[in-house]
């Protein structure tokens, strides 16, 4: 028969540390910080914005001439890594457009996604265009995705809703 022995302090501690540094690794894994990467010099269109009742083809460099950022995480729907892209809200000023508008994205499948002014002041929103330093292409989930950073262990683990994500953006209209 065995007898049940307490933890010895060490162990404790060794058990303590290890979770704090489990804890701050899942931090840092959804912590966006600037890029290193070059901005895109590709001019090629890549999505429509629609605003005013004008529609305007934007490419992968105007959208990466707002400073990058990457964040390293697992995507809901598979695909893992260091994404890369331009926070939305910089993005849309780099745009002229306006700040009190919804958004309404829409995917090449039409899939659609409405982010309101609140859903914006509420958490940052990542317009990614990169994912491990090489541009998304359309079977990639590309070429731009909508993450958002500081949810994505929460959506990961299903405690947290998916519905401000989307991939394959075509378009991306201020209502």
């Amino acid at each position: 028969m065995s007898r049940f022995l307490p933890p010895t302090l060490s162990q404790v501690a060794i058990a303590t540390c290890a979770c704090v540094l489990l804890a701050m690794t899942a931090a840092h894994a959804t912590a966006a910080s600037p890029s290193a990467l070059a901005p895109s010099q590709d001019e090629t269109p890549i999505l429509t914005l629609h605003s005013d009742g004008e529609r305007r083809p934007v490419s992968r460099a105007e959208i990466e001439s707002s400073p990058l950022h990457e964040v390293t995480l697992q995507h809901f729907e598979g695909p893992q890594g260091s994404f890369a892209g331009v926070w939305l809200d910089s993005f849309l000023d780099a745009q002229d457009l306006d700040d009190a508008a919804t958004l309404r994205l829409i995917a090449h499948d039409d899939y659609t996604v409405f982010i309101t002014p609140q859903d914006r002041k509420e958490r940052r929103y990542l317009l990614a265009t990169r994912l491990d330093g090489a541009t998304l292409t359309l079977m990639e989930f590309g070429p731009t995705m909508l993450i958002v950073p500081a949810d994505a262990e929460a959506v990961e683990a299903g405690t947290a809703s998916m519905t401000h994500w989307i991939w394959s953006i075509r378009d991306i209209q201020a209502q």
